[in-house]
């Protein structure tokens, strides 16, 4: 093995939309960081495609959200029929509205969503390190020491402080870690197929169609035309190797009266439900697939990856930087352990629902459902449910001793409620881009509270009180300390200094704009490296 070493803060194995967006949050915030993938190029296919709200939200803090809306296609509904015939159809777009800025979900094909990040990356001097394979690592209490494969097929070693695995359902970090992988596997053989098509449901809205034994998915495409499939391969073509869409069963396409005219790609897979035992081991994490997979139920897949990047991401920066006590890292493994247990178990159900052969399954889809649905989605209360749900919007890390306190509805630990006209700037969301600490006080707030944020360097927010803030949880004159992840740290309907001093010096929390490089800088130090170069910049 060669002894050139390499030296960096994180080292991020995978360029898949986890790892990417992982390194993107870490660069901005001033981190060192060397993404390696095993893979020659980025994809050019990809099956997953859909991107909600909530990640949308935190795109918005890193100025991406307006790039990714322009590329995308954001659906207005979801229908739903039921042995060809339509029993419902929920509206995003209005079941979102006032819950989010981003108020449906967006069409954007991973393999292109990639290349918007690592388009981003690369302003930032941040280059992904291609054919290059993580072959093993240890850890000591100073840092990570890896081995890394190189394109020429040498060995050479990267001393990194920390190592994410975002390296997929198969991931080496997980494997050397030696870290269970509990759940199953899905009896169904499913396909993805990319087509050029005709027909009354190719209109830019996601339709779901389930019958006797089969089950149908389309999605729109933002080329006019263009849609992809998934659905079940006929039972007995799955032990082949040369699977095709002629082994598909064409009984519910030519019900929903799709008329294929090109299938531009196809692929078919299995569907398996795992949670990883851990998701960190001491200075090792564990995200996205490479930290458990699920069905494609609501396009979550893609989506709870970026929100485990997104979890992490700062809470490093916070630790490198010497701006949190390393304890800080303990809670990324509670905060986003419970959520993907309960995410696995709810697309389980549903997908189980959908696919499971016999009498009684087809009873409940070709009888129950059609009955149900459209008196479930009548209900405004339903609906925006349905939305908050999909959308992880209410997604919550109350559970986590981390977090703390009560003001109004709003729990330490719950995302920031959004309040559309917060003051005649425009909403609250707009202070979040900082990708720092702030406080937020709508009302009037405590002169002692101003006093000790200006000590602290700690942005201040005042908003004067609007009723639309008591609609969405929020009390007056309290108190909220905001992370840089838009969730919210504490919350005291009183808005005392001391519990405001006393949460951030138990936790030993400074705020990262003291320690994090200017964007300018920040490119220019990650440029020292070339592309190809396994030496990560250093700042």
């Amino acid at each position: 093995m060669s002894a050139v070493d390499s030296d960096t803060d994180v080292l991020v194995v995978g360029a898949g939309p986890t790892g990417l967006v992982l390194a993107l949050w870490l660069a901005r915030l001033g981190v060192r960081v060397l993404v390696i993938d095993k893979t020659a190029e980025p994809g050019t296919t990809s099956r997953a495609l859909a991107v909600h709200a909530r990640i949308l939200e935190h795109y918005r803090q890193l100025g991406l959200a307006d790039k990714v809306v322009e590329r995308g296609l954001p659906f207005a509904a979801v229908n739903l029929w039921v042995a060809s015939r339509k029993v419902g159809r929920a509206p995003f777009g209005i079941m979102g509205t006032g819950v989010s800025p981003f108020p449906y979900a967006l069409i954007f094909a991973q393999d292109e969503h990639e290349r918007l990040l690592i388009e981003e990356l690369q302003e930032l001097g941040v280059h992904v390190e291609r054919h290059t394979e993580l072959v093993a690592f240890e850890q000591s209490v100073d840092g990570v020491r890896a081995t890394l494969r190189m394109p020429d097929s040498s060995e050479r070693t990267c001393k990194a402080s920390y190592i994410a695995g975002c390296d997929g359902a198969h991931s080496k970090v997980r494997e050397i870690l030696g870290s269970d992988f509990p759940g199953g596997t899905y009896a169904h053989v499913f396909y993805v197929a990319d087509v050029e098509a005709s027909g009354p449901v190719m209109d830019h809205e996601l339709h779901v169609a389930l019958d006797r034994s089969d089950f149908l998915a389309v999605f729109p495409l933002k080329t006019s035309g263009r849609a992809r499939l998934i659905g079940t391969v006929r039972p007995g073509s799955e032990h082949r190797g040369d699977v095709s869409w002629n082994d598909v069963s064409k009984t519910i396409v030519e019900r929903m009266r799709i008329s294929v005219d090109r299938v531009n790609w196809f692929s078919t897979y299995h569907v398996h439900h795992r949670v990883a035992r851990c998701f960190r081991d001491a200075r090792a994490f564990l995200l996205g697939d490479a930290a458990h997979i699920h069905s494609p139920v609501g396009g979550q897949g893609m989506n709870t990856g970026i929100g485990d990047a997104t979890n992490l991401a700062w809470k490093l920066a916070a630790v490198l930087h010497g701006c949190a006590d390393a304890a800080l890292l303990d809670s990324y493994e509670p905060e986003r352990t419970a959520f993907a247990h309960r995410l696995v178990a709810t697309t389980d159900r549903v997908f189980t629902f959908a696919t499971r052969d016999g009498a009684i399954a087809r009873f409940v889809r070709l009888s129950v459902v059609p009955r149900v649905v459209p008196a479930v989605l009548a209900q405004e209360s339903a609906r925006r449910f349905m939305f908050r749900t999909l959308s992880q919007t209410a997604i919550s890390y109350r559970h986590c001793d981390f977090n703390a306190g009560t003001a109004g509805k709003v729990h330490g630990g719950d995302r920031l409620p959004w309040i559309e006209h917060a003051d005649d700037r425009g909403d609250n969301f707009a202070p979040l881009a900082v990708l720092d600490w702030q406080v937020h006080i709508y009302g009037e707030p405590i002169d002692d509270i101003a006093t000790l944020c200006a000590e602290r360097e700690l942005p201040l927010h005042r908003f004067g009180w609007r009723p639309e803030m008591e609609r969405k949880g929020l009390a007056p004159n309290a108190l909220y300390l905001l992370r840089p992840d838009g969730y919210v740290a504490l919350a005291d309907a009183h808005a005392r200094v001391a519990t405001l001093r006393s949460f951030l010096d138990e936790r030993r929390l400074q705020p990262l704009a003291r320690r994090t490089l200017p964007a300018e800088t920040l490119a220019a130090a990650h440029s020292t490296r070339e592309p190809g170069a396994v030496d990560a910049a250093t700042h």
